[in-house]
């Protein structure tokens, strides 16, 4: 076995190679946000400071909601919501208790006579988020796209009316008064700076990786074993911490406050910094609230009126929020990922790395392990795509399916691998029978390539393998590791630090390959893995699988329309015709076949006659 080696990687226990990376990103914002905080206290009167310290705060809600929608892709327009929950809890637990007792007469006994000190409280919101994310993730995240955006409007909806409806906890729509005014410029920007490391950090770990993934490929991350529901409630309530944090921030810095102040111009100013400055990154909603607080701040002196270079301007209600709605359209229209793009700093992360550690040797699968399709039957509508279909395949073997087109071979392959649900039959992976669920057939070793390449465009080389092998592997280092390892099967390890957007349709097709195999899978089904290769490439590609055969005894179950990588690759062919096999054995005996050759030679005939019919037509 040929060794292959790391250099970033480390999966001897110290910190992984992107964990350093997003901690020095992560360090170098806290940096810039303790300078700015401290040339505000030290030359700023006390309007500089509150500006500061408002811009700390809003960027903790910021934060927040680029952990979820940054991460996700999923827009939320409710994470004003949580800002105004953590505001009322914080309020109720740290007003002093006599003036409680007159502001607000009909509390609750439960909520009656706490007056914590503000950490006190803040530890008690916190708790309180993970329960609220948890309570309001569950039912969201089983929608996507623009329905779970609507839903988190809803959401907004629904909090605003309770807490206008609840008049004996929040005085309703009256302001709520008499909170303590304790938190200043250092204690804003010391819960910014803890919410800058959380978001940067998220980004990288199994939950962060798993709802990118998601996020750009769906089916393609359930291939390599994402539960995207499970990911994507984790950035959820992850968002909603930091969304309750900032309303901890904001109760004791305004002192009093009403439901009108965490509603649409709140959730709508949120969405502006994230969008102007950069969703996907931490770094684009650090600097996203930087520019969109320094503009509100200048347009501010033109909203109330007066005389500008000698004209008289009149009072402009509202002027900030449409400037607000300019720059952000003209962000989306010039640079719709923001003004600062999709990528982070990345300080220390470096192209082109190249091995130094041996990667760990793969686990050898014994030969009883079975791949079984039982008596398989799919059917659409009227239409009958698999028909009656029983095959077992073992390890250490290479099965390739062929047919014609539209015989059912994709359609098969996919419920091979738990992508699609059979009308009748079951699948079973080492004897265990599975229901169809993609990302647990890929947790039970089986692992697929598509036949429309599926990688995750926006992220890089590495961190597609990564998202794989982190299904597998103890721990990020040794995830990192095993897909340098597998890239460098691929003659990919150059391109580790790249955008998988810009990678050659040959790259691509290897990557996902190379995804594939950091799932150390048992099965490996791939769905012509050939197409769009030249003959350099597919000659390549038989070795490596050849090579991955024999080093790890997986078996191999591929679909492909080249017939001379199927017959030098493969040792038993099954063909499928209308959904049902009609020969099954080794390429010599497939290629004497009489009901093969019938197959093929039958729907050439039909296609000539179908091309004869249309061009007589014309």
């Amino acid at each position: 076995m040929a060794s292959v080696t790391i250099s970033e990687s480390n999966p001897s226990g110290f910190m992984p190679a992107a964990f350093r990376n997003a901690t020095a990103d992560a360090l170098c914002m806290v940096a810039v946000l303790l300078l700015v905080a401290l040339a505000a206290f030290i030359f700023g009167g006390a309007a500089m400071q509150r500006v500061v310290t408002y811009a700390a705060i809003m960027l903790t809600a910021v934060l927040g909601l680029q952990i979820f929608s940054g991460n996700s892709g999923i827009v939320s327009f409710g994470q004003a919501a949580f800002v105004g929950l953590g505001a009322y809890a914080t309020g109720i637990l740290t007003m002093p208790t006599a003036l409680q007792r007159t502001a607000l007469r009909d509390l609750p006994q439960f909520l009656a006579g706490h007056q914590l000190s503000f950490f006190a409280a803040l530890a008690v919101v916190l708790v309180l988020a993970v329960i609220i994310g948890l309570l309001t993730g569950t039912p969201l995240l089983r929608l996507s796209g623009s329905s779970a955006s609507i839903a988190t409007l809803a959401m907004l909806i629904i909090v605003y009316t309770l807490l206008v409806a609840g008049r004996e906890i929040t005085r309703g729509s009256q302001p709520f008064y008499g909170v303590p005014r304790e938190v200043g410029l250092w204690t804003a920007a010391a819960v910014a700076s803890v919410a800058l490391v959380a978001a940067r950090l998220f980004r990288e770990t199994s939950f962060g990786l798993a709802t990118r993934a998601a996020a750009n490929d769906e089916r393609g991350a359930a291939a390599v074993g994402v539960d995207q529901r499970t990911a994507r409630l984790a950035a959820w309530v992850a968002g909603v911490v930091a969304a309750m944090a900032a309303g901890a921030l904001m109760a004791q810095f305004l002192g009093a406050f009403s439901p009108r102040d965490f509603y649409f111009d709140l959730g709508f100013t949120m969405l502006a910094m994230l969008i102007v400055g950069g969703m996907t990154s931490s770094l684009g909603a650090f600097a996203g609230v930087i520019v969109t607080i320094v503009l509100i701040e200048v347009v501010r002196r033109f909203e109330g009126g007066g005389e500008v270079l000698g004209l008289h301007l009149p009072v402009l209600f509202g002027l900030t929020q449409g400037v607000l709605a300019i720059a952000m359209i003209l962000v989306i229209w010039r640079r719709p990922t923001g003004l600062f793009g999709e990528r982070e700093l990345n300080l220390l992360r470096r192209p082109g790395r190249q091995a130094v550690m041996a990667s760990a040797a793969p686990p050898q699968h014994v030969e009883s392990d079975r791949l079984t399709a039982d008596h398989l039957s799919r059917r659409y509508a009227g239409v009958v795509a698999v028909d009656d279909v029983s095959l077992s395949f073992g390890t250490d073997s290479i099965t390739g399916i062929i047919g014609p087109n539209g015989a059912g071979k994709t359609t098969l392959l996919n419920m091979l691998a738990g992508d699609v649900q059979p009308s009748v039959g079951t699948v079973s992976v080492g004897g265990a029978v599975r229901q169809a669920s993609a990302f647990r057939f890929a947790r039970s070793g089986v692992a697929r390539t598509f036949q429309n390449i599926r990688v995750f465009p926006h992220m890089t080389v590495l961190e597609n393998v990564v998202v794989a092998a982190r299904q597998v592997e103890p721990d990020l280092g040794h995830a990192e590791a095993a897909a340098m390892g597998e890239l460098a099967r691929m003659g990919l390890e150059r391109f580790a630090d790249q955008p998988a957007a810009r990678l050659a349709y040959g790259q691509r097709r290897r990557l996902e390959v190379a995804r594939a195999l950091a799932l150390k899978p048992r099965f490996l089904l791939l769905d012509e893995p050939a197409a769009g290769m030249n003959a350099v490439e597919t000659a390549e590609l038989v070795s490596i699988l050849s090579t991955v055969r024999a080093e790890r005894r997986i078996g191999v179950v591929l679909i492909e329309h080249d017939m001379r990588l199927v017959m030098n690759l493969c040792e038993r062919i099954v063909v499928i015709d209308h959904g049902r096999v009609i020969a099954d054995g080794t390429p010599t005996d497939i290629q004497k076949n009489p009901a093969v050759i019938a197959a093929y030679l039958g729907s050439r005939t039909a296609r000539a006659k179908t091309a004869t019919a249309e061009n007589q037509t014309a």
